[in-house]
């Protein structure tokens, strides 16, 4: 940076703030740093005591703040949002419509671990709506190099880091079992609780069978409903490891992939997460899920409704985070549950 007269810095980038006081009135900075000086901040600066300021030399091999995070931005949007306006030195990402933000956490991790620049976002994996901030970026100096912003591009790879996958409307089957309800001893409490949690992703369920302890039975009911156009299949009950418990093996039977029988959460320990000819999901829900708060359910759901193909590695990186702690006032998805 070199210093310039106020009268001769029209043009020029300032490299530091500028603060202005009025008793009584205000304290604060007037210009910010990497502010373009304009003819008419003269007679301001000069009022602040200001006839000479510190500007930015300009060198071929270096960035000013705003052209860097151009470059951070490239790195970041990807799909299903859009930039806001660069302002000192930082560009933010905003959802343009509901749906599962994605991140690709290693190249996030190698961009931020290069210094001199950050990238901020809130967790992936997570529903967003339409206007929610997503991720905000800036260098932290002033000026960077060229050659480091090259860098940070390489280390992201080709794609971008941020992607919001639209949720999908979904028809869904769902199979309660237990001899309890099948042979109405019991009223069905589960079914209302799944309904409402689908609706809220304006979800069609065309199919609801009730089922017996008979694993051949629960198989059979999973298979028609896919052939009535199920797209996912949630199972209610059954999922521990009681004799009479029988839905894991009926899920089995049905030729689906099982992902994992088990996740690292509390609620929803014994959750069950197979896929049919890898397309369609068959999750066999616990009872907790009926009773509980937030479950695992609430965390593989939005998922699901987006098409996002869960792995058991992901459901095994569950178990930091994965303990619901039953506040007295829920405040989910803005928690520590599921992150």
């Amino acid at each position: 940076m070199k210093i310039m007269k106020v009268t001769d810095a029209v043009g020029q980038v300032l490299c530091h703030d500028i603060t202005q006081i009025i008793v009584g009135e205000k304290k604060g900075p007037v210009f910010r740093k990497g502010h373009i000086i304009r003819e008419e901040d003269i007679p301001v600066l000069l009022s602040v005591g200001k006839e000479n300021v510190y500007v930015w030399t300009y060198d071929e091999n270096m960035l000013h703040e705003n052209e860097a995070a151009e470059v951070l931005r490239e790195i970041c949007q990807g799909p299903g949002m859009h930039p806001t306006e660069v302002k000192e030195g930082k560009i933010e990402l905003v959802a343009d419509a509901e749906g599962l933000l994605k991140i690709r956490r290693d190249a996030l991790r190698a961009v931020n671990g290069l210094g001199q620049m950050m990238i901020a976002a809130r967790h992936g994996d997570f529903p967003v709506k339409k206007g929610d901030k997503l991720a905000g970026t800036r260098i932290i100096p002033l000026i960077i190099e060229k050659e480091k912003m090259e860098k940070a591009k390489e280390l992201a790879g080709g794609e971008p880091i941020f992607t919001v996958m639209p949720f999908k409307k979904k028809k869904a089957g769902v199979i309660t079992t237990g001899s309890e309800v099948y042979h109405g001893r019991i009223r069905d409490t589960f079914t209302p609780v799944i309904e409402r949690k689908l609706a809220e992703y304006q979800v069609e369920i065309i199919d609801h069978v009730i089922c017996d302890d008979d694993h051949r039975m629960i198989t059979e009911a999973i298979l028609t409903q896919i052939e009535k156009g199920a797209e996912m299949i949630f199972c209610t009950g059954g999922m521990s490891v009681d004799p009479d418990d029988r839905t894991p093996l009926a899920i089995k039977n049905t030729g689906a992939r099982i992902v994992s029988y088990g996740a690292p959460v509390l609620p929803g320990a014994m959750f069950l997460l197979a896929y049919y000819n890898e397309t369609i999901p068959v999750a066999g829900l616990p009872g907790c899920v009926m009773y509980a708060g937030r479950t695992v359910f609430d965390l593989v759901l939005p998922r699901l409704l987006a098409g996002d193909m869960i792995n058991a590695r992901e459901l095994a990186a569950l178990g930091e985070g994965g303990l619901c702690l039953n506040c007295s006032l829920c405040t989910f998805p803005n928690c520590g549950f599921g992150k």
